[in-house]
């Protein structure tokens, strides 16, 4: 049998069973917010850090400007991932939220490396750092205060519509308030007398970005790579499609992720004598009871008569061949072939033969059987007859 899979992609649900729309609703509706609160920090911590002369409040305060940056690749990424599929992206646009992330983790890095540098200029030259205005250190406890709420705020909506980029941000909303206290300590132990402070707090904030830049380009570089869902999860689809009707066995099971969903692919064992149709039914009974699953976003399954592996190939006479040979067989004992279905099988090919037969003619023997199974080099041959009522119906 073959592979069965979708004729086209459908809007599929978060695990959370929360549908694409809402979750660009969200999307938007927190990033407009996050955009507002930050372009204020920014204006603040940037404008009071030149006059205070508080290279980390400077610090802090491109790392806010980041954050606009991030927040409109998240709206960005957000609402192209919610397009349709189309002809150049036939598994959907899930994946542009993946990349956002990447773009994200990356564009941390890089602010993380530039204030690290920045605070090693200053550590180079100790005598040079000045001392700050207390200005600075109010600027600082406002920024955590509102930084916090920020968090807060967006994991709560992005936790209600399962989005693992909107829960990014959001994290990277509470870094913000972390590294924004680590700021206010440096600025308070520099107007304690203690300017090098300054710029320790400038190079603490850096590892922090960094490792969290770090920590998401990572993540989503993994789901590019077509990570596999977590065992739990495989586990949980595994069972799902072991326990649908007319499945004896799954093994080849394979996941990837595509945004905050996931594509599966998996071999399922069934009845060797079934017909293509049932085998067929049996696939989209298992693939529908799948997409019924809130987080899978596609399945390919594939029907197998036996278990993948198990002996040689089945190279026996086509099927062509063994119909030329039953219709020249069953002359002699005036049968006329109705239909044939052939069996391949590892552990040798069956054939079925049914034949249209009328009352009074006598049966084809188990013995004539037997000696076309081994004239033909086949494992068994079945022969069915088909009777035909009195008006030939």
């Amino acid at each position: 049998m073959g592979f069965e899979r979708s004729e086209g992609m459908r809007e599929c649900t978060a695990p959370n069973g929360v549908g694409q729309r809402e979750k660009q609703a969200v999307a938007v509706t927190t990033t407009v917010v996050s955009i507002v609160v930050n372009a204020l920090l920014v204006a603040l911590q940037i404008g009071v850090g030149m006059v205070a002369q508080s290279q980390a409040l400077i610090a802090d305060g491109i790392h806010s400007l980041t954050d606009i940056v991030s927040d409109g690749i998240v709206l960005l990424a957000s609402r192209h991932s919610g397009a349709a599929p189309d002809r150049d992206h036939q598994y959907g646009h899930n994946r542009y939220e993946t990349i956002a992330s990447l773009f994200v983790g990356l564009l941390l890095l890089a602010v993380a490396v530039g204030m690290l540098i920045r605070a090693a200029t200053r550590f180079a030259h100790p005598g040079g750092i000045p001392t700050v205005h207390y200005s600075a250190f109010a600027v600082a406890l406002a920024v955590i205060a509102a930084k916090e709420g920020l968090f807060r705020y967006m994991l709560h909506r992005a936790r209600q519509v399962g989005s693992s980029l909107l829960i990014a941000n959001a994290w990277h909303a509470r870094s913000d308030a972390a590294s924004s206290l680590i700021v206010a300590l440096g600025v308070g132990g520099s107007l304690l007398g203690l300017p090098i402070f300054d710029p320790l707090a400038a190079a603490v904030v850096g590892v922090l970005v960094g490792r969290i830049g770090a920590r998401f380009a990572w993540a989503a570089a993994q789901d590019l790579a077509d990570r596999a869902v977590d065992p739990e999860e495989s586990g949980r689809i595994e069972n799902l499609i072991a326990t649908s009707p007319g499945v004896r066995d799954v093994h080849a099971l394979r996941t990837r992720r595509m945004g905050d969903f996931s594509i599966v692919d998996a071999h399922v064992l069934v009845d060797p004598m079934i017909s293509v149709s049932e085998g067929h039914y049996v696939a989209e009974q298992v693939r529908t009871r799948l997409l019924a699953s809130p987080g899978i976003l596609d399945a390919l399954i594939h029907i197998d008569p036996e278990t993948d592996g198990a002996g040689e190939p089945n190279n026996t006479v086509p099927r062509a061949v063994l119909r030329a040979y039953a219709q020249e067989a069953l002359v002699p004992l005036g049968h006329r072939l109705s239909d044939l279905t052939v069996h391949y099988l590892r552990s040798g090919t069956v054939v079925d033969l049914f034949l249209d037969h009328p009352r009074g003619h006598a049966a084809v023997s188990t013995a004539c059987a037997a000696a076309w199974a081994r004239a033909w080099n086949v494992k068994t041959v079945r022969v069915f007859a088909v009777w035909a009522t009195d008006d030939g119906k």
